[in-house]
């Protein structure tokens, strides 16, 4: 073999086994996605807020409504065991609820709402029109059921949340039922570049 051919060779093997082993991630591994890259609503305090607002920290994404009479606490509890659970990493997350329910989640009932599970978390809404091309854009299904009570209606949802990596990339889905360890794990990886 000639000699040249032999190092160039022998460096890409070297290089081959240098590179970083593929990530395993806990939760659904989105790497790649084509579809939920964008996002612009009003924040709880009146400020429109985009995904690219928040590049250089993990964001984690969820749908919901403040009057969900279980799903929603439930995720956001969760949500503030992982900022605790992290620690000082915590800095460098930010937790976005877009409400699907804009009709009764005015800013002021948001701002009640989010942020008493953690002082971090922000409320997003848009009206009518804005939360239908969102829920489109990022495959949110959610559909409104008249209900015998005060409500007077619930919305069926989905329950999960998106996790975009500090580049701005969507990288995971977390289901409703995840554990905090699980969520913890996966954020301190993308915390870490990975």
């Amino acid at each position: 073999m000639d000699r040249r051919l032999f190092l160039a060779y022998s460096c890409w093997l070297l290089l081959a086994s240098c590179e970083r082993p593929p990530v395993a991630f806990r939760n659904t591994d989105l790497t790649g996605a084509t579809f939920a890259t964008e996002l612009e609503l009003s924040d709880h305090n009146g400020q429109r807020r985009a995904l690219a607002n928040f590049r250089g920290r993990v964001v984690i994404l969820f749908f919901g409504y403040t009057s969900c009479p279980d799903i929603c606490p439930t995720m956001l509890a969760r949500l503030a065991a992982v900022m605790k659970a992290l620690g000082p990493a915590a800095d460098k997350v930010q937790v976005l609820f877009v409400t699907l329910d804009p009709e009764r989640d005015s800013a002021a009932r948001l701002k009640d709402f989010v942020p008493w599970f953690h002082q971090s978390f922000l409320g997003l809404r848009g009206d009518a029109d804005e939360t239908r091309k969102v829920t489109e854009a990022f495959r949110i299904f959610s559909a409104r059921k008249t209900v015998d009570s005060d409500l007077g209606y619930v919305l069926d949802h989905s329950a999960g949340a998106y996790i975009y990596d500090p580049a701005g990339r969507l990288r995971l889905y977390v289901r409703d039922t995840a554990s905090v360890d699980d969520i913890v794990a996966d954020v301190g990886q993308l915390l870490a570049g990975r």
